[in-house]
């Protein structure tokens, strides 16, 4: 009982959203309900605990919604001042076929992202690039979402692996060297799939009814990319350590992938653009604008982001001096959240939109217009976000209660290790799966997790680097269908309410993802 219990979380979401396909300001708001009846009648929390844990979802729901329109005021404002045409332009000289400039953007430019700034971030700019470039919403939205995985593993300058692996009891500078090689080879058996997935999920869902063969011919294409980008990663990995392995493993394959592109090498000469929205139209007048005056914005992005986690007074300064967190909420020790406003990635955003006003020499309207155009795709987002966090840290602060029962997540963990033990190389990464799914975030599914897979893999006697990579990778690929992850990339698109029809295709691929880590950590411990 206790178990279907804790698996309420999983199960109330995965029924209101993906069976039921109930929008999730409805149907998060059901299982946020749930799970909150369950927690005070069944597991024995205390209801100021309860209260507190909900106050702590909707004040992380701020920092969500403050990235959210970041990525957004920057998008409407690049919009209003032209640099998007430009934008648009630039990838029409790499390559008009959607299915290369799904790889640039969403899987490239999107790890670049998240090696910067982590946190959700990379859907939220990379959907709304899509939109400009003509994709589909709901195309945009699922894209952005699959590409956001591989390089989740190592996050915003590997926070999933030197803040989710804290707790382990070997945890130090070499052993998170250790585990960042271990990641990367791994991934070598699944992240370098991850391109022509993309290519796949897209032709299937989105494309006139061919999908798998118009997929094919891009195959040796997106193993190109994909080979370069896992395979630096490993280099950089020996090289110089976890922190900026997505980083410049998504610069080099950047480079390889445009300069392929625009050549023609490996890619079919008839143009793939089934996926576009009806009645796009490329404007056909060449910009006035340069290339790089256009995309200087998000090179402001990425240079500030790196700045503010890299310059050691410059981190400090950005988390201290507006901090806006919020600790032992209601009095309860160890509830908080924090939001460090200058260090919080929507800031980033914000600054690099105003900036561009004036780099574009545009008036300040432009961005007081485009702020209230991004206002008003974020209405209903919020409800998604209060209702789908507060479920999150009820399941997550579970542990504080009075029956003496572990946490939902650990009891969850535990019971699967207690039966699933002999085939845990399997289970290791999907419970990363599970982390994420729920908490929507790898660093905080491998904090929760480690510990138990450290001690299952020691019991089993399988390797322990192996399986917490495997935790990690898949606690990455959980970004995929996260609740509120979905919920954000839909807003950016002009999709809410439609997290269900996302979710239903970014499922197969996840799944996906997790058997090949789990073939693959099968495959390292035999040979090893």
């Amino acid at each position: 009982m206790y178990l279907l219990v804790a698996l309420s979380a999983i199960l109330a979401p995965f029924i209101f959203l993906v069976i039921l396909r109930f929008p999730a300001t409805k149907g998060m708001t059901w299982s946020a309900l749930i799970v909150i009846m369950f927690a005070l009648t069944v597991w024995g929390m205390e209801g100021e605990v309860i209260l507190s844990s909900i106050f702590q979802g909707t004040h992380k729901t701020l920092t969500i919604l403050w990235i959210l329109f970041g990525a957004l005021v920057l998008l409407n404002t690049l919009r209003n001042t032209g640099a998007v045409d430009r934008i648009n332009q630039g990838f029409q000289s790499i390559s008009g076929d959607m299915r290369v400039q799904v790889i640039i953007v969403a899987f490239l430019f999107g790890s670049l992202i998240e090696g910067a700034a982590g946190f959700g971030t990379p859907a939220m700019v990379t959907g709304p690039l899509m939109i400009a470039l003509g994709f589909k919403p709901l195309a945009a939205a699922t894209l952005a979402l699959i590409a956001d995985s591989s390089a989740v593993a190592f996050g915003a300058v590997g926070t999933p692996v030197a803040v989710g692996l804290s707790n382990v009891p070997t945890a130090n500078a070499s052993f998170f060297q250790e585990i960042g090689i271990t990641i990367t080879t791994l991934d070598l058996f699944a992240g370098t799939f991850i391109p022509f997935v993309l290519v796949l999920i897209m032709t299937i869902f989105f494309g006139k009814g061919k999908g798998i063969k118009d997929a094919l011919p891009m195959l040796p294409w997106t193993l190109l990319i994909g080979i370069v980008y896992t395979s630096s990663a490993l280099f950089y990995a020996i090289l110089f350590g976890q922190e900026f392995i997505a980083i410049l493993a998504s610069l080099t394959a950047l480079v390889v992938a445009t300069l392929t592109a625009r050549k023609g090498w490996l890619i079919p000469k008839a143009e793939w653009k089934e996926a576009l929205q009806e009645g796009f139209k490329q404007k056909e007048v060449k910009s006035e604008m340069g290339i790089v005056a256009a995309w200087s914005p998000y090179i402001i992005v990425v240079v500030l982001l790196l700045l503010t986690r890299v310059v050691p007074w410059l981190a400090n300064f950005t988390k201290e001096a507006i901090n806006l967190s919020w600790t032992n909420i209601l009095g309860i020790e160890g509830i908080a959240s924090d939001w460090e406003f200058l260090y919080s990635p929507g800031t980033i955003l914000t600054i690099a939109a105003i900036v561009s006003v004036f780099l574009h020499k545009r008036t300040v309207k432009t961005f007081i217009s485009a702020s209230k155009q991004s206002l008003s795709t974020m209405k209903t987002t919020a409800i998604s976000l209060i209702t789908t966090l507060a479920m999150v840290h009820v399941f997550t602060n579970s542990g504080m209660n009075m029956n003496e029962l572990a946490s939902m997540p650990q009891y969850i963990a535990e019971s699967f290790a207690s039966s699933l033990g002999s085939v845990w190389w399997l289970v290791a990464p999907f419970l990363g799966e599970l982390g994420s799914f729920i908490t929507g975030s790898a660093t905080v599914s491998t904090l929760t997790f480690s510990p138990i897979q450290f001690n299952v893999a020691q019991q089993v006697g399988l390797d322990v680097n192996a399986v917490l990579a495997a935790q990690v990778i898949g606690a990455g690929a959980g970004n995929m269908i996260c609740v509120h992850n979905v919920v954000a990339a839909s807003a950016v698109v002009g999709l809410s309410g439609k997290e269900g029809d996302i979710i239903r295709k970014t499922l197969p691929p996840a799944i996906l993802y997790g058997l090949l880590i789990g073939a693959a950590s099968f495959i390292t411990l035999q040979l090893f």
